[in-house]
Protein backbone atom coordinates (compact mmCIF):
# COMPACT_ATOMS: atom_id res chain seq x y z
CA UNK A 1 0.00 0.00 0.00
CA UNK A 2 1.38 3.37 -0.92
CA UNK A 3 1.96 6.21 1.37
CA UNK A 4 -0.02 9.24 1.41
CA UNK A 5 1.41 11.63 -0.66
CA UNK A 6 1.47 14.35 2.58
CA UNK A 7 3.84 11.68 4.20
CA UNK A 8 5.48 10.66 0.76
CA UNK A 9 7.08 14.17 -0.22
CA UNK A 10 7.79 15.65 3.57
CA UNK A 11 11.15 17.00 3.84
CA UNK A 12 13.00 15.74 6.94
CA UNK A 13 13.84 18.44 9.39
CA UNK A 14 17.39 17.33 9.44
CA UNK A 15 17.78 17.99 5.69
CA UNK A 16 16.72 21.53 6.12
CA UNK A 17 18.34 22.27 8.83
CA UNK A 18 21.56 21.04 7.92
CA UNK A 19 22.84 23.45 5.51
CA UNK A 20 21.97 26.53 8.04
CA UNK A 21 23.88 25.26 11.27
CA UNK A 22 26.87 24.27 8.88
CA UNK A 23 26.46 28.20 7.49
CA UNK A 24 25.85 29.26 11.00
CA UNK A 25 28.84 27.38 12.11
CA UNK A 26 30.92 29.21 9.58
CA UNK A 27 30.04 32.53 10.20
CA UNK A 28 30.34 31.97 13.94
CA UNK A 29 33.71 30.50 13.23
CA UNK A 30 34.90 33.01 10.92
CA UNK A 31 33.22 36.24 13.22
CA UNK A 32 35.74 34.46 16.10
CA UNK A 33 38.31 34.46 14.39
CA UNK A 34 38.58 37.81 13.08
CA UNK A 35 37.57 38.75 16.58
CA UNK A 36 39.95 36.81 18.52
CA UNK A 37 42.39 38.98 16.36
CA UNK A 38 41.28 41.95 16.61
CA UNK A 39 40.96 41.92 20.23
CA UNK A 40 44.54 41.02 21.09
CA UNK A 41 46.17 43.44 18.84
CA UNK A 42 43.89 45.99 20.81
CA UNK A 43 44.75 44.50 24.16
CA UNK A 44 48.63 44.54 22.99
CA UNK A 45 48.36 48.61 21.58
CA UNK A 46 46.55 49.55 25.08
CA UNK A 47 49.37 47.77 26.75
CA UNK A 48 52.08 49.49 24.83
CA UNK A 49 50.76 53.19 25.33
CA UNK A 50 49.54 52.52 29.18
CA UNK A 51 53.39 51.34 29.45
CA UNK A 52 55.47 53.98 28.16
CA UNK A 53 52.92 56.82 29.98
CA UNK A 54 53.63 54.65 33.31
CA UNK A 55 57.55 54.00 32.78
CA UNK A 56 58.62 57.39 34.16
CA UNK A 57 56.59 56.74 37.32
CA UNK A 58 57.95 52.83 37.45
CA UNK A 59 61.40 54.10 37.00
CA UNK A 60 60.91 56.78 39.40
CA UNK A 61 59.79 54.33 41.95
CA UNK A 62 62.52 51.84 40.77
CA UNK A 63 59.73 49.26 40.30
CA UNK A 64 60.80 45.97 39.76
CA UNK A 65 60.05 43.83 36.38
CA UNK A 66 57.67 41.42 38.90
CA UNK A 67 55.59 43.95 39.57
CA UNK A 68 55.11 45.89 37.09
CA UNK A 69 54.09 42.25 35.13
CA UNK A 70 51.96 42.22 38.02
CA UNK A 71 50.50 45.81 37.53
CA UNK A 72 49.46 45.43 34.24
CA UNK A 73 48.28 41.81 34.91
CA UNK A 74 45.34 42.94 36.94
CA UNK A 75 44.71 45.65 34.16
CA UNK A 76 43.36 43.12 32.06
CA UNK A 77 40.23 42.48 32.64
CA UNK A 78 39.44 46.26 32.52
CA UNK A 79 41.48 46.91 29.13
CA UNK A 80 39.27 43.97 27.78
CA UNK A 81 35.96 45.66 28.56
CA UNK A 82 37.22 48.73 27.59
CA UNK A 83 38.15 47.20 23.78
CA UNK A 84 35.85 44.47 23.61
CA UNK A 85 33.06 46.66 21.63
CA UNK A 86 35.34 48.09 19.51
CA UNK A 87 36.98 44.91 18.71
CA UNK A 88 33.37 43.65 17.69
CA UNK A 89 33.10 46.26 15.68
CA UNK A 90 36.20 45.51 13.44
CA UNK A 91 35.64 42.01 13.18
CA UNK A 92 32.10 42.28 11.85
CA UNK A 93 33.42 44.66 9.00
CA UNK A 94 35.86 42.43 8.33
CA UNK A 95 34.04 39.32 8.28
CA UNK A 96 31.35 40.30 6.28
CA UNK A 97 33.54 42.48 3.93
CA UNK A 98 35.72 39.37 3.17
CA UNK A 99 32.67 37.36 2.08
CA UNK A 100 31.10 40.11 0.10
CA UNK A 101 34.29 40.20 -1.82
CA UNK A 102 34.64 36.80 -2.16
CA UNK A 103 31.00 37.22 -3.47
CA UNK A 104 29.77 34.41 -0.76
CA UNK A 105 26.94 36.95 0.20
CA UNK A 106 25.49 36.65 -3.53
CA UNK A 107 25.76 32.71 -3.27
CA UNK A 108 23.87 32.98 -0.41
CA UNK A 109 21.10 35.27 -1.74
CA UNK A 110 20.70 33.09 -4.63
CA UNK A 111 20.06 30.32 -2.08
CA UNK A 112 17.14 32.31 -1.24
CA UNK A 113 19.07 32.95 2.34
CA UNK A 114 18.28 36.53 3.27
CA UNK A 115 20.89 38.94 4.50
CA UNK A 116 18.88 39.58 8.01
CA UNK A 117 19.43 35.73 8.36
CA UNK A 118 23.31 35.60 7.32
CA UNK A 119 23.69 38.55 10.27
CA UNK A 120 21.49 36.52 12.63
CA UNK A 121 24.85 34.40 14.12
CA UNK A 122 26.85 37.31 14.49
CA UNK A 123 24.95 39.27 16.32
CA UNK A 124 23.58 36.13 18.15
CA UNK A 125 27.77 36.26 19.00
CA UNK A 126 27.73 40.19 20.08
CA UNK A 127 24.48 39.64 22.35
CA UNK A 128 26.83 37.00 23.90
CA UNK A 129 29.78 38.78 24.40
CA UNK A 130 27.33 41.85 25.78
CA UNK A 131 26.63 38.92 28.74
CA UNK A 132 30.53 38.44 28.75
CA UNK A 133 31.47 41.87 29.16
CA UNK A 134 28.50 43.10 31.91
CA UNK A 135 30.08 39.86 33.93
CA UNK A 136 33.42 40.92 33.89
CA UNK A 137 32.55 44.49 34.47
CA UNK A 138 30.52 42.78 37.37
CA UNK A 139 32.97 40.16 38.55
CA UNK A 140 36.50 40.61 37.37
CA UNK A 141 37.22 44.18 36.49
CA UNK A 142 36.41 45.75 40.20
CA UNK A 143 38.81 43.39 41.98
CA UNK A 144 41.36 43.55 39.72
CA UNK A 145 41.32 47.48 39.59
CA UNK A 146 41.46 47.37 42.97
CA UNK A 147 44.54 45.20 42.90
CA UNK A 148 45.94 46.93 40.59
CA UNK A 149 45.49 50.37 42.46
CA UNK A 150 47.21 48.66 45.70
CA UNK A 151 50.20 47.20 43.47
CA UNK A 152 51.04 50.71 42.45
CA UNK A 153 50.38 52.93 45.33
CA UNK A 154 51.56 50.38 47.83
CA UNK A 155 54.14 48.05 46.33
CA UNK A 156 55.44 50.11 43.68
CA UNK A 157 55.40 54.12 45.30
CA UNK A 158 55.68 52.37 48.54
CA UNK A 159 52.65 54.36 50.05
CA UNK A 160 51.61 53.41 53.30
CA UNK A 161 48.01 51.69 53.02
CA UNK A 162 46.17 53.99 55.04
CA UNK A 163 42.43 53.49 54.36
CA UNK A 164 39.68 51.17 53.77
CA UNK A 165 36.37 51.55 52.47
CA UNK A 166 33.80 49.09 53.93
CA UNK A 167 30.00 48.95 54.49
CA UNK A 168 29.46 52.07 51.85
CA UNK A 169 31.48 54.24 54.26
CA UNK A 170 35.58 55.66 53.90
CA UNK A 171 37.70 55.09 56.71
CA UNK A 172 41.00 56.65 57.00
CA UNK A 173 43.80 56.01 59.66
CA UNK A 174 45.61 59.78 59.85
CA UNK A 175 48.37 61.08 61.75
CA UNK A 176 46.32 62.00 64.99
CA UNK A 177 43.10 60.26 64.35
CA UNK A 178 40.82 57.95 63.17
CA UNK A 179 38.42 59.57 59.77
CA UNK A 180 35.20 58.08 59.09
CA UNK A 181 33.36 60.25 55.86
CA UNK A 182 30.37 58.77 53.71
CA UNK A 183 31.24 60.73 50.44
CA UNK A 184 34.99 62.01 49.15
CA UNK A 185 34.08 64.21 45.80
CA UNK A 186 37.65 64.04 44.32
CA UNK A 187 36.51 67.18 41.62
CA UNK A 188 35.42 69.30 44.03
CA UNK A 189 37.98 68.00 46.92
CA UNK A 190 34.77 67.85 49.57
CA UNK A 191 34.18 65.48 52.02
CA UNK A 192 30.62 64.37 53.55
CA UNK A 193 28.97 63.01 56.26
CA UNK A 194 32.36 63.66 58.64
CA UNK A 195 33.23 61.70 62.10
CA UNK A 196 37.29 62.49 63.12
CA UNK A 197 38.04 60.24 66.23
CA UNK A 198 41.69 62.29 67.86
CA UNK A 199 43.19 59.92 70.24
CA UNK A 200 46.46 60.26 72.37
CA UNK A 201 49.68 58.03 72.75
CA UNK A 202 47.98 55.88 74.54
CA UNK A 203 45.25 55.48 72.09
CA UNK A 204 42.51 57.51 74.55
CA UNK A 205 39.64 59.77 73.19
CA UNK A 206 40.76 63.71 73.36
CA UNK A 207 38.02 65.02 71.01
CA UNK A 208 35.63 63.89 68.12
CA UNK A 209 34.85 66.61 65.16
CA UNK A 210 31.31 65.73 63.78
CA UNK A 211 31.00 68.19 60.71
CA UNK A 212 28.07 67.47 57.77
CA UNK A 213 30.49 68.25 55.21
CA UNK A 214 34.29 70.44 54.52
CA UNK A 215 35.81 71.74 51.64
CA UNK A 216 39.64 72.25 51.14
CA UNK A 217 39.96 76.00 50.22
CA UNK A 218 43.02 77.69 50.33
CA UNK A 219 45.29 75.23 51.45
CA UNK A 220 43.28 74.29 54.85
CA UNK A 221 40.13 72.15 55.73
CA UNK A 222 36.88 74.39 56.16
CA UNK A 223 33.95 72.69 57.74
CA UNK A 224 30.56 73.53 58.00
CA UNK A 225 27.75 72.32 60.58
CA UNK A 226 30.68 71.24 62.91
CA UNK A 227 30.31 69.96 66.60
CA UNK A 228 33.73 69.24 68.16
CA UNK A 229 33.96 67.37 71.72
CA UNK A 230 37.00 67.59 74.23
CA UNK A 231 37.50 65.02 76.38
CA UNK A 232 39.54 65.44 79.51
CA UNK A 233 40.02 62.95 82.52
CA UNK A 234 37.38 62.61 84.77
CA UNK A 235 34.95 65.20 83.29
CA UNK A 236 32.05 65.77 80.91
CA UNK A 237 33.22 66.90 77.07
CA UNK A 238 33.76 70.30 76.44
CA UNK A 239 30.97 71.12 73.37
CA UNK A 240 32.14 73.77 70.97
CA UNK A 241 29.81 73.70 67.62
CA UNK A 242 29.95 75.94 64.50
CA UNK A 243 28.08 76.77 61.39
CA UNK A 244 31.58 77.11 59.61
CA UNK A 245 35.18 76.98 61.23
CA UNK A 246 38.66 75.79 59.66
CA UNK A 247 40.14 72.92 61.38
CA UNK A 248 44.03 72.27 60.98
CA UNK A 249 44.39 68.95 59.48
CA UNK A 250 47.60 67.23 58.59
CA UNK A 251 45.73 65.39 55.56
CA UNK A 252 44.89 66.97 52.11
CA UNK A 253 42.68 65.86 49.15
CA UNK A 254 45.90 63.63 47.65
CA UNK A 255 45.81 61.60 50.88
CA UNK A 256 42.02 60.85 50.65
CA UNK A 257 42.17 59.32 47.51
CA UNK A 258 43.73 56.60 48.67
CA UNK A 259 41.10 55.36 50.29
CA UNK A 260 38.23 56.72 47.64
CA UNK A 261 36.58 53.78 45.96
CA UNK A 262 35.81 54.58 42.09
CA UNK A 263 32.92 53.78 40.59
CA UNK A 264 35.30 51.67 38.32
CA UNK A 265 36.38 49.76 40.92
CA UNK A 266 32.48 48.59 42.00
CA UNK A 267 30.50 46.76 40.15
CA UNK A 268 26.65 47.18 39.06
CA UNK A 269 24.98 45.90 42.06
CA UNK A 270 27.33 47.13 44.58
CA UNK A 271 27.53 50.51 42.84
CA UNK A 272 23.87 50.47 42.89
CA UNK A 273 23.56 49.70 46.32
CA UNK A 274 26.44 52.35 47.30
CA UNK A 275 24.02 54.98 45.14
CA UNK A 276 20.49 53.68 47.27
CA UNK A 277 22.45 54.30 50.65
CA UNK A 278 23.53 57.97 50.27
CA UNK A 279 20.61 58.75 48.33
CA UNK A 280 18.48 57.58 51.71
CA UNK A 281 21.02 59.77 53.73
CA UNK A 282 20.07 62.92 52.14
CA UNK A 283 23.71 62.99 49.79
CA UNK A 284 24.22 64.15 46.29
CA UNK A 285 24.20 61.51 44.37
CA UNK A 286 24.53 62.74 41.29
CA UNK A 287 28.14 61.41 39.73
CA UNK A 288 27.52 58.75 40.63
CA UNK A 289 23.99 57.64 39.67
CA UNK A 290 25.43 58.52 36.24
CA UNK A 291 28.12 55.95 36.28
CA UNK A 292 25.65 53.38 37.34
CA UNK A 293 23.85 54.04 34.71
CA UNK A 294 26.56 54.23 32.55
CA UNK A 295 27.53 51.19 33.53
CA UNK A 296 24.31 49.12 32.23
CA UNK A 297 24.35 51.01 28.70
CA UNK A 298 27.68 50.29 28.10
CA UNK A 299 26.80 46.75 28.36
CA UNK A 300 24.62 47.31 24.81
CA UNK A 301 27.46 48.83 23.06
CA UNK A 302 28.44 45.53 21.21
CA UNK A 303 24.99 44.60 20.10
CA UNK A 304 24.22 48.40 18.92
CA UNK A 305 27.79 48.43 17.09
CA UNK A 306 27.52 45.12 15.59
CA UNK A 307 23.91 46.12 14.04
CA UNK A 308 26.19 49.30 12.17
CA UNK A 309 28.70 47.05 11.22
CA UNK A 310 26.36 44.57 9.06
CA UNK A 311 24.78 47.81 7.31
CA UNK A 312 28.20 49.70 6.25
CA UNK A 313 29.91 45.76 5.39
CA UNK A 314 27.19 44.87 2.56
CA UNK A 315 26.68 48.60 1.10
CA UNK A 316 28.64 47.30 -1.60
CA UNK A 317 30.39 44.71 -3.18
CA UNK A 318 33.22 46.76 -5.16
CA UNK A 319 36.58 46.49 -2.98
CA UNK A 320 36.68 50.24 -2.88
CA UNK A 321 33.42 51.54 -1.67
CA UNK A 322 33.92 48.45 0.66
CA UNK A 323 36.81 49.82 1.83
CA UNK A 324 34.95 52.66 2.01
CA UNK A 325 32.26 51.61 4.22
CA UNK A 326 34.79 49.91 6.88
CA UNK A 327 36.48 53.16 7.46
CA UNK A 328 32.85 54.90 7.85
CA UNK A 329 31.97 52.37 10.35
CA UNK A 330 35.10 52.43 12.46
CA UNK A 331 34.64 56.17 12.76
CA UNK A 332 31.23 55.78 13.60
CA UNK A 333 32.17 53.22 16.19
CA UNK A 334 34.92 55.90 17.66
CA UNK A 335 32.20 58.45 17.29
CA UNK A 336 29.84 56.66 19.84
CA UNK A 337 32.57 57.01 22.80
CA UNK A 338 32.85 60.38 22.28
CA UNK A 339 29.25 61.10 22.25
CA UNK A 340 29.09 58.94 25.37
CA UNK A 341 31.63 60.65 27.31
CA UNK A 342 30.72 63.58 26.47
CA UNK A 343 27.25 62.98 27.25
CA UNK A 344 28.01 61.09 30.73
CA UNK A 345 30.39 64.15 31.79
CA UNK A 346 27.31 66.02 31.77
CA UNK A 347 25.37 63.90 33.73
CA UNK A 348 28.32 63.83 36.25
CA UNK A 349 27.42 67.41 36.81
CA UNK A 350 24.26 67.65 36.83
CA UNK A 351 23.71 69.49 33.51
CA UNK A 352 21.73 66.42 32.10
CA UNK A 353 19.69 63.86 34.41
CA UNK A 354 22.20 60.85 34.57
CA UNK A 355 19.91 58.02 33.30
CA UNK A 356 19.22 60.35 29.69
CA UNK A 357 22.99 61.07 30.04
CA UNK A 358 24.41 57.54 30.40
CA UNK A 359 22.06 56.31 27.29
CA UNK A 360 22.06 59.40 25.33
CA UNK A 361 25.15 57.65 22.91
CA UNK A 362 23.11 54.54 23.09
CA UNK A 363 19.59 55.79 21.65
CA UNK A 364 21.55 58.13 19.10
CA UNK A 365 23.17 55.18 17.86
CA UNK A 366 19.91 52.66 18.22
CA UNK A 367 18.24 54.92 16.18
CA UNK A 368 21.06 54.71 13.16
CA UNK A 369 21.54 51.45 13.62
CA UNK A 370 17.87 50.47 12.56
CA UNK A 371 17.95 53.48 10.46
CA UNK A 372 20.82 51.53 8.27
CA UNK A 373 19.52 48.04 8.58
CA UNK A 374 16.11 49.04 7.11
CA UNK A 375 18.00 50.19 3.89
CA UNK A 376 19.52 47.45 3.63
CA UNK A 377 17.94 45.28 0.58
CA UNK A 378 17.88 41.69 2.06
Amino acid sequence: MDRPAVFRHRPKPETELRPMMLLDRYLVREFTRWFGLILSVFVLLYLLVDFFGRLRMFLSNSALPSQMAAYFLYNLPMIVSLTLPAAVLVATLLTLGTLSRHSEIIAMKACGISLYRIFLPIVLCAGLLSIFNFLNGEFLVPEANQRAEHIKRVEIQKKEPRGTFKRNELWYRGEKGIYNFKVFDVETRTLHGITINHLDARFHLTSRIDAEWAEWKEGRWLFHNVMIARFADGEFPELTWAEHQAVDLPESPSDFQVVQKDADQMGYFELSAYVRKLRAEGYDVTRYAADLHGKLAFSFVSLILVLIGVSFSVISERGGEAARSIAAGIVLGFSYWLLHAFALSLGRSGTLPPLLAAWTANLVFFVLAVFLVRRVQT
